[in-house]
């Protein structure tokens, strides 16, 4: 993390925290989703609904080339 002060820093985890309390479950469902391996054929489902209107709903069924930009991903953040 070559370009993130400490002060940036901070402010990024209070603002983690603050989305934490706000949204408690989200954490854990996170967390439970990406216990387990993402494999190949597992199907993505994204849905918004934005006040007074109908859901915009997406998924994607997860291919092998995505798992490895994912993979190549980790390694850079490493």
């Amino acid at each position: 993390m070559n370009g993130i002060n400490a002060a940036s820093m901070l402010k990024l985890m209070a603002a983690r925290n603050q989305f934490n309390q706000n949204h408690p479950k989200f954490g854990a469902f996170l967390k439970a989703v990406f216990s387990g391996r993402i494999e190949e054929g597992t199907v993505i489902e994204l849905s918004v609904t934005r006040p007074g209107e109908e859901p915009v709903t997406t998924n994607i069924k997860v291919q092998q080339s995505d798992l490895d930009l994912l993979e190549e991903l980790k390694e850079v953040m490493r």
